[in-house]
């Protein structure tokens, strides 16, 4: 069976909302029922130095707007603080709280989990090539979860 480009790209989206939407559903399950996507593509461009909305807007391929919304929701849940910055005390900066390093890691050990189910589904060789495959396609650049793309916003 021949299978269209159209079909590669609903198997890969496919893929993609089957291992998020478990991990949402086990983030959800051990309690952090309030988790998105889009929020822990955001707290990790916020780790990785975009502390306010212009550059967490860039990050993310969305607007400021967009960016100070999805701030003003991780600091009312206590995913991140503003602090100071030690360069100027008159600037404020988005850091990731603990409760938000907590999110990310327990979101982690969540998708090891899924990868190795599907390791014992298909096999981990077979995984593995998958993964090598998809690495030759996409490219390194791609698999930057801080530079997550308007695609994260589903």
């Amino acid at each position: 069976m021949t299978r269209s480009g159209a079909d590669l790209a609903l198997l890969l989206l496919g893929g993609y909302r089957t291992l998020v939407e478990s991990v949402v559903a086990e983030l959800a399950a051990r309690g952090h029922d309030d988790v998105r996507p889009v929020h822990d593509f955001a707290m990790r461009a916020i780790a990785s130095g975009a502390d306010n909305a212009s550059e967490l807007g860039r990050r993310l391929a969305v607007s400021k707007q967009a960016a100070a919304k999805t701030i003003a929701v991780l600091l009312e849940r206590g995913y991140v603080r503003r602090g100071t910055d030690p360069d100027d005390a008159r600037r404020k900066r988005i850091e990731v709280t603990p409760l938000g390093w907590e999110v990310m890691h327990q979101g982690e050990a969540a998708f090891d989990e899924l990868r190795a189910q599907w390791a014992r589904r298909i096999g981990a060789d077979e995984l593995a090539a998958l993964e090598r495959q998809l690495a030759v396609l996409v490219g390194d650049d791609a698999v930057r979860p801080e530079a997550a793309g308007p695609a994260a916003h589903d």
